[in-house]
């Protein structure tokens, strides 16, 4: 790549990390624009991307912490479940067709989203508390879809705490904080059995954090019940979105 290359995928990876920041998706257009514009095979645009999820998810966790917009009991219990399983999900990756599995999360977003704008939740008032058991399995899910897809954790877990009718300021919390030990798990596993290119990786981080730090600015600035819509159409898109990519492929 040259520099010219090179500031398109940092200008293109800030809008990702924009979403990402601000609704918790965002992840999912990584890796096609890496594959398809980038011309990056597979395998190493899933690794770079797991690599940049550290750092957009340090920015995150740490804006959403200082606004007290992280539930930090239900976020120990997912990563009990989603470390082990997005170490398992690296080394898994390169042997497992991803086809199905997309399919498979493509369709728990459309529904999710569909599900969160057809049912009136009273933001201001709703107070859902998972129990551990329930917060692990979420974990595990959230852990092996990730690091198949390189999505990073936020594509998986914001649908399933929305359509669980977990307040959405702090689904989107979660998912930052997650990213972290997905990310961490995921690139150990990367850089043994896989490639890790750290200079296309560094380059995705950078504008990732620059993104991310902006959409969680945003994601404080706006009512809950915006907050709300905004993250169900968009997981309605990205869903469509998705299930497009795979039908075309």
């Amino acid at each position: 790549m040259d520099w010219s290359t090179f500031a398109l995928l940092g200008g293109l990876s800030v809008f990702v990390g924009a979403l990402i920041g601000g609704i918790g998706i965002g992840g999912v257009f990584l890796v096609p624009i890496l594959t398809y514009i980038f011309d990056v095979e597979v395998h190493m645009a899933i690794a770079a991307a797991m690599f940049s999820y550290l750092f957009s998810g340090l920015i995150g966790t740490s804006i959403y912490a200082r606004k007290r917009s992280i539930n930090w009991n239900m976020a120990l219990w997912l990563f009990a479940g989603a470390m082990p399983a997005a170490f398992m999900g690296a080394l898994l990756a390169s042997a497992v067709p991803a086809r199905g599995l997309e399919f498979l999360i493509a369709a728990l977003i459309v529904f999710a989203g569909g599900n969160a704008l057809l049912t009136k939740v009273d933001e201001a008032n709703q107070v859902r508390l998972l129990g551990p058991v329930q917060l692990v399995v979420i974990g595990v899910v959230t852990g092996i879809g990730s690091a198949l897809s390189g999505t990073g954790g936020p594509l998986v877990l914001v649908p399933v705490l929305v359509w669980l009718k977990v307040p959405t300021l702090t689904a989107v919390g979660l998912s930052q904080a997650v990213q972290l030990p997905i990310a961490s798990l995921a690139t150990i596993g990367n850089f043994i059995y896989g490639t890790v290119d750290i200079i296309i990786g560094g380059v995705i981080a950078a504008a990732l954090m620059i993104g991310s730090a902006v959409g969680a600015q945003l994601a404080h600035a706006v009512s809950q019940a915006i907050l709300r819509r905004v993250v169900a159409w968009v997981l309605v898109g990205v869903g469509i979105f998705m299930i497009g990519r795979i039908l075309l492929a």
